[in-house]
């Protein structure tokens, strides 16, 4: 029998393919990618992870038990004590400054994606905020995994080549692999019709925000 994870991704394989497919990741496979393009997507991934960091306060609040209040403590403190500071650091040597990314004006795809996932979880119950950040989460170290077997894949002098061996690694694959599970917790069989569309809806409108993000990202909007 299919994982919760598993159903919601086939009921969205068009949205799912599209984004984890997008124009904007195989350039940075080739290295074809604009440079303002790929420095418009770090200053807007900053105020992202700000809001990621927030998501994951509410998860802790909607935690039911020490377990998944840890399990938001941990996801929250990779974000702020580990993650933010190596994303300004990646972005120093982009040549953008940690004053330039705090004064980056929010997209309009960020905004609506970032608050999207905040309303899923403070209307919902922690699943539902956990579907809604697992296109993000899950859906970055699928896309560097299938970058890698790509035949269009150019690593030497490919200025995205950390970016990809980033979210390829263990320690990445290993972040993805504990909100699978924390996701898949719930089985599928456990849920009823009206619970399980309520989910698809929210893993199908995260999934196209993902892919307005890349597009905001190539559109430098």
């Amino acid at each position: 029998m299919s994982t919760l994870l598993e159903h919601l991704q086939s009921q969205c394989e068009p949205q799912w393919q599209q984004y984890t497919q997008h124009a904007f990741v195989r350039q940075l496979a080739d290295g074809t990618l604009p440079r303002h393009c790929f420095e418009h997507y770090l200053k807007q991934d900053y105020l992202f992870l700000i809001h990621f960091a927030r998501a994951f306060g509410l998860a802790a609040f909607k935690s039911r038990n020490l377990t998944e209040l840890k399990r938001a403590n941990a996801s929250l403190s990779g974000i702020v004590d580990v993650e933010l500071d190596l994303h300004i650091q990646y972005c120093h040597q982009w040549g953008i400054s940690q004053e330039q990314l705090e004064n980056t004006i929010e997209s309009t795809p960020n905004m609506a994606y970032t608050r999207y996932v905040m309303e899923r979880g403070m209307a919902g119950e922690l699943l539902d905020l956990n579907i809604a950040l697992a296109p993000c989460i899950l859906g970055y170290g699928q896309i560097a995994n299938w970058l890698l077997a790509q035949p269009f894949l150019v690593l030497e002098n490919n200025p995205y080549a950390e970016w990809i061996n980033l979210y390829a690694g263990d320690e990445y694959q290993q972040v993805a692999d504990a909100h699978r599970e924390a996701c898949n917790a719930v089985e599928l069989s456990n849920l009823d019709g009206a619970r399980l569309h309520t989910l698809v809806q929210t893993f199908d409108a995260a999934t196209r925000l993902e892919i307005d993000f890349w597009q905001m990202g190539l559109d430098c909007s």
